[in-house]
């Protein structure tokens, strides 16, 4: 296959000189399906020719709901690379990050922990919201410390801003509590040693699941994946749910219940959009027509994605040297941080170099 467009072999990451940095990334449980592309990964593709842009792939915090099956952990590492390469992230510009191969990160979380109380844990919105989800009524302390593992994400590499939705807002304003508190503690001798982040909130909503119940999720069985093949988008749009008071073709539909019509919001141009909404409530086209329009569009729209993904899963040791090249780069900044951090609360006690064995 003929290489597509930005697909050059890593070189390291360069950093992009005078740009701020942000942080982005997933947990990886599981494939990236079209909520993610809507909300999150184009928006990234956008980013990353504006920012210096560090992707994580947080496999460590997988554990906080995967800590029974962590063997599926690796897999999903590859497998969400592939899928930020396929939807467009260029690894030439955007450094894309494997979190537990970074040391600076669990060391952060650890001092975070002394700065946070269990109280505030507790009362996080998103982790009240997430442990319903997950049915769990007795938390683990990794679960409960999500925000906290999360905060020294954002703080190992001074990531300036942090893409989010806004559901991820309480866990970006612990984060810059966090930061903000360390900095006043341990004001350091050069200055503060963590940047405070903000958070850079998307404006497009959550995509509801196929079912038309829940949002989109991979668990409830109710996603479109961007690995999935034109057939098995066919056929997952032809069983969504749509307009449930419509009992003919000529009746007047409801786009604002409709699963489908969500999709041609988040994908269709606004003239198209505006005449298919027309066609809908006119009752001037079915159900069943508006699935195939939309499947269709769908699958042209993800036909660049389709390119770049055989491309890259045809050479699975170019995913490894990306990752790899990307970590290093991560590690170098986290290092250049701890070192900072280190100076600033007096726990640079002996040079690394020079330390009794027993400190090795």
């Amino acid at each position: 296959m003929n290489r597509p467009s930005m697909m050059n072999r890593p070189s390291m990451n360069r950093p992009i000189a005078n740009r701020p940095r942000i942080l982005t990334g997933d947990r990886a449980t599981g494939p990236l399906h079209l909520g993610h592309l809507a909300g999150s990964l184009a928006n990234r593709v956008r980013l990353q020719h504006e920012y210096d842009t560090l992707i994580l792939i947080a496999d460590v915090q997988a554990l906080t709901t995967h800590f029974e099956r962590p063997e599926g952990i690796a897999a999903g590492v590859r497998a969400l690379a592939l899928d930020y390469l396929a939807a467009g992230i260029d690894p030439e510009v955007a450094t894309i990050v494997v979190q537990s191969l970074v040391p600076a990160i669990a060391e952060l979380t650890v001092f975070f922990s002394m700065l946070v109380t269990v109280n505030a844990l507790r009362h996080n919105p998103t982790i009240k919201t997430e442990a319903a989800e997950h049915g769990y009524s007795d938390l683990t302390y990794g679960f409960l410390g999500y925000p906290v593992s999360q905060a020294a994400d954002i703080a190992f590499c001074r990531a300036e801003l942090v893409p989010v939705g806004e559901d991820q807002l309480p866990h970006i304003e612990l984060a810059r509590k966090v930061i903000r508190r360390f900095n006043e503690l341990y004001p350091g001798p050069e200055g503060p040693a963590l940047i405070e982040p903000r958070g850079l909130l998307g404006s497009v909503p959550r995509l509801v699941g196929l079912d038309g119940r829940a949002k989109m999720s991979k668990s409830l069985g109710n996603s479109i994946d961007l690995a999935d093949p034109p057939e098995v988008i066919r056929e997952k749009v032809g069983r969504a749910v749509t307009d449930p008071s419509r009992a003919r073709a000529t009746d007047p539909g409801h786009p604002e219940v409709c699963a489908v019509f969500a999709y041609r919001r988040a994908f269709q141009p606004a003239d198209a959009l505006n005449d298919a909404e027309g066609a809908c409530r006119g009752g001037r086209v079915g159900c069943v027509e508006c699935k195939r329009a939309m499947a269709e569009l769908l699958i042209e729209r993800l036909a660049p994605s389709r390119e770049r993904r055989a491309y890259y899963q045809a050479k699975p040791r170019l995913i490894t040297d990306i990752l790899m090249a990307g970590t290093a780069r991560a590690r170098r900044l986290g290092d250049e941080t701890m070192a900072a951090v280190r100076r600033a609360m007096s726990l640079d006690h002996f040079p690394l170099e020079g330390a009794p064995p027993t400190l090795l």
